[in-house]
């Protein structure tokens, strides 16, 4: 039995710390920048049409995000 991965799993899970990770259909995929994200999320949408991914930037440790 496969235990599902949710994105709270993820947040807690340091390895994906700096990166933009994407969840769907059950799978994390990771990329450094925002176009590499943009573009795993076109591949998604071309391959799973009826899944909607959750996207997430996690921050490193040290960094700080003002908000405006």
């Amino acid at each position: 039995m496969k235990k599902i991965i949710t994105m709270t799993d993820i947040f807690k899970n340091r390895r994906y710390r700096g990166k933009h990770v994407v969840l769907a259909a059950g799978k994390v995929y990771t990329a450094k920048t925002g176009d590499g994200a943009a573009e795993i999320l076109k591949k998604i949408r071309k391959n799973h049409p009826n899944i909607t991914p959750e996207v997430a930037y996690l921050s490193n440790a040290h960094s700080l995000i003002l908000w405006m």
